[in-house]
């Protein structure tokens, strides 16, 4: 995003580079008691009304590093996994090069959103013989907050073919009202028993570069596994991104929430301007991220959207083609930043398209 960081997390890194505190933590240990359980727990019973396990909480890098970790210790070359399509291509990326199988339960545009087929997946999960589910939630890049209902349908399934679930949940700070997230963990034990819940402040809190997310691990057999690797060897936490994530959490709330008043600003301007200039691109606003997913199909243009717009208008959108399934003719825009500069990348797609008529 382009927005300076918080200044509660700027603070708490200052501090800590300020009392010389960058030497060996006292929680160097990372598969033991985890720096980030007592804030994950708390923010998630406050937001969200789920009192997790601190003890079930570890540490990793980041999310991609957790799923990967988590896909290496539960399943192995060939087998399945599913999840909905398009998808964010690191997690597409890290099932193939690890030599497991993409499963896609497709998202189609239903109504002013989108919406896949709980049936459909079911079928396709016994057919495949397919024991782990991947769940983007709220989901990238079409920004769906899946619903309560949708959500013990995913359960119902899991359950059903006895499946892990891996539940990415980083985007759940930044949901519009009045959707609202609601933590797959949080439906009941069956499902927080074989779900690993996985999130981190860097997206909503801008700290990417800090390299720090959570897991709560509800499978009791991987948590043991986890834990019988030697310390270090799915890699660590640092000190800094331990304290800006405590910092965003604990202190973060007014900077989060202005964030998203001006997020939805922009959410709506782009709605606004393609409308307007450029009707021939679809676009359903998210229910949640700052992420636009444009539907770019009905422009004829002779190459995938992501080029047309670099070489046309000068504006980077990430290729749709790189999402998997469905993401054809697809591309998506970060709108997390100013309200000018978004005008002026709106401006000249518009230009572009109806250069190309």
């Amino acid at each position: 995003m382009d927005f300076p960081v918080a200044e509660p997390i700027s603070a708490a890194i200052a501090e800590t580079v300020g009392r010389g505190d960058l030497g060996y933590p006292t929680w160097s240990n990372w598969m033991g008691a985890s720096p980030l359980a007592e804030p994950f727990t708390r923010r998630m019973a406050e937001l969200y009304h789920w009192r997790p396990r601190p003890e079930w909480v570890r540490n990793f890098g980041d999310v991609v590093q957790a799923i990967q970790v988590v896909l290496q210790l539960t399943t192995r070359p060939g087998d399945a996994i599913a999840l909905h399509t398009p998808n964010y291509p690191p997690i597409l990326k890290s099932i193939t090069m690890m030599g497991r199988r993409v499963l896609p339960s497709p998202l189609e545009r239903s109504g002013d959103g989108w919406a896949f087929d709980p049936d459909r997946l079911e079928r396709e999960v016994a057919g495949a013989g397919c024991r782990t589910l991947i769940v983007v939630n709220p989901h990238n890049p079409t920004g769906r907050v899946y619903t309560t209902a949708e959500l013990e349908a995913l359960a119902g399934i899991a359950a059903r073919n006895d499946m892990l679930v891996i539940a990415d949940e980083i985007f759940a700070d930044l949901a519009y009202p009045p959707h609202r997230h609601v933590p797959l963990a949080s439906l009941g034990p069956d499902i927080a028993a074989r779900t690993v819940t996985l999130t981190s402040a860097t997206k909503a809190f801008n700290i990417a570069g800090l390299r720090c997310a959570v897991a709560h691990v509800g499978p009791a057999g991987l948590r043991e596994a986890l834990d019988g690797r030697p310390p270090d060897y799915f890699g660590i936490v640092d000190v800094l991104g331990v304290e800006a994530t405590r910092a965003a959490w604990d202190e973060g709330g007014p900077w989060l929430a202005a964030l998203m008043d001006h997020l939805a600003a922009n959410r709506d301007l782009v709605a606004g301007a393609l409308a307007a200039r450029a009707p021939g691109i679809g676009y359903r606003p998210p229910q949640a991220t700052h992420l636009a997913w444009l539907d770019c199909r009905s422009l004829g243009t002779a190459t995938d959207p992501g080029v047309f717009f670099r070489e046309k208008a000068k504006v980077e959108l990430s290729s749709g083609e790189s999402y998997g399934p469905g993401g054809t003719g697809f591309a998506r825009l970060n709108f997390a930043t100013s309200a000018s500069i978004l005008s002026e990348i709106l401006n000249r797609m518009a230009e572009a398209v109806a250069d190309e008529r």
